[in-house]
């Protein structure tokens, strides 16, 4: 993992950090020596100081914020359901109450944090099967032809997301919405546990027609990412964290099975992922949606990735998974 023996350490809040990346993350500061706070709904025993909010109004977790160097905003229910209602509601309030409290703790602290990085999506572009989209140049999506509601909402709740962030008046904190594509980490629970299992079930062929991009970034380079960000005084605004080679669903899946030595991958049709996405009580979006995103910012300040192609990513997270398991 990266090392942070560069810097001294920090105090950094992970609002929201008790999910896998919340875990990654604080696993990763508490060992390069940082004091580490989590903010979390439902508090539990850790090797750092975990303190209980609702994520909506202020409370005792706010004087943590206070002389803190790094505040990682994670906090938001997740996306992996049905976009009902009710679990509409919730995704969106989750994430724009989360942002805006956030903002007010900001506001009333004597020491503002230095920097305030708040969790943003690349899914917040359109469908793109033509061209990438970095931060100069992706359109933002929402009014793609035949564009799902479901895909309508999502860029409605990133759009919102983000004008809630940078709308907080904090003029001594500087600001990054962090773009973030699907972060592949060996953990239980995480997308690349779920994909991995639909790989060894045989399960692992191209969904539809395979023509849709996949963003995504290692684990490490995240980790790295953030590091990278929290150094740099001049970076702020909207970055980009993937990796710069997305590459489409049939080319990913292929990969895939072939570092886990699966040799078949059975494909499924589009009416076949609306029915299992029904089952498992999720979206197709998720697997349908063309997410073309490259990092220009941090490639044009100098970021060096350690895994930017995905056939060697993916074989050091089976790898490492499989040494876990031995």
């Amino acid at each position: 993992m990266p090392s942070s023996a560069h810097r001294p350490p920090l105090r950094i809040v992970l609002p929201g950090g008790s999910g896998q990346v919340g875990q990654l993350l604080a696993g990763h500061f508490h060992e390069q020596g940082d004091s580490v706070t989590v903010l979390s709904r439902r508090p539990q025993s850790a090797p750092w100081q975990v303190l209980p909010w609702d994520g909506r109004t202020l409370g005792d977790w706010a004087h943590a914020l206070d002389g803190a160097n790094v505040v990682i905003n994670l906090a938001g229910r997740s996306v992996n359901c049905r976009y009902t209602e009710a679990n509409r509601h919730e995704i969106k309030e989750s994430r724009v109450d989360s942002t805006r409290v956030i903002g007010a703790a900001i506001a009333q602290a004597a020491r503002p944090p230095a920097l305030w990085m708040n969790s943003s999506t690349a899914t917040i572009y359109r469908h793109a099967l033509d061209r990438p989209m970095d931060e100069a140049t992706g359109d933002l999506g929402g009014a793609e032809d035949n564009a799902p509601s479901t895909w309508r909402f999502s860029i409605d709740v990133a759009t919102r997301w983000e004008r809630e962030f940078f709308a907080a008046v904090a003029p001594r904190t500087r600001k990054i919405a962090l773009r973030s594509a699907m972060i592949m980490s060996p953990g239980r629970g995480g997308i690349f546990d779920t994909l991995r299992k639909l790989v060894c079930a045989g399960l692992g062929g191209r969904a539809a027609s395979g023509e849709q991009f996949i963003s995504w970034i290692h684990d490490q380079d995240f980790l790295n990412a953030l590091e990278f960000l929290i150094a740099r005084p001049e970076l702020e605004g909207c970055i980009n964290v993937c990796s710069p080679h997305p590459l489409p669903n049939r080319d990913f899946m292929h990969q895939f099975r072939r570092a886990c030595r699966i040799p078949i991958g059975l494909p499924a049709a589009k009416w076949m992922l609306e029915i299992g996405a029904f089952f498992l009580r999720t979206e197709t979006e998720l697997i349908l949606k063309s997410r073309r995103v490259i990092p220009s910012r941090l490639l044009d300040a100098g970021f060096k990735f350690t895994f930017p192609e995905w056939p060697s990513a993916v074989a050091d997270l089976v790898q490492r998974l499989s040494s876990r398991s031995s």
